[in-house]
């Protein structure tokens, strides 16, 4: 683990330093560096992300559901800079929301390789 200490100023002009703790997930030949259990790059998501990530979810089979919400929270992020929120992307998909809970315990954003799920919020 790498404590990351950042310095921000609050609205009220306070100046605020938090720690972030990165860790690093090794999977079969494959390391990868995480903050909170996500990506901490995009770039790094590839099929042994999601294979790591299925395990520690304990998804036995993707299915055609997880691959097309995957897609659709990829594209959203490449486009806006931020994960969708759970109803954009049962609007988008026809998925209900409740299945997509189920089928990301974690939300679709770490499977998706998504670097900051912040805009991942349970309804």
């Amino acid at each position: 683990m790498d404590k990351i200490n950042q310095s921000d100023k609050t609205p009220g002009g306070r100046q605020e330093t938090r720690t972030e703790i990165v860790e690093t997930i090794k999977f079969g030949e494959k390391t990868f560096e995480t903050k909170d259990g996500f990506l901490t790059k995009y770039s790094d998501r590839c099929d042994k992300w999601v294979n790591c990530v299925k395990t520690q979810e304990g998804i036995n089979e993707l299915t055609d559901e997880h691959r097309k919400i995957v897609e659709v929270t990829q594209d959203y992020y490449k486009k806006n800079g931020i994960a969708p929120m759970i109803r954009i992307l049962s609007k988008v998909t026809g998925i209900k929301s409740k299945r997509i809970s189920e089928l990301f315990p974690s939300g679709p954003g770490k499977m998706a390789g998504l670097p900051n799920a912040a805009g991942w919020a349970r309804l």
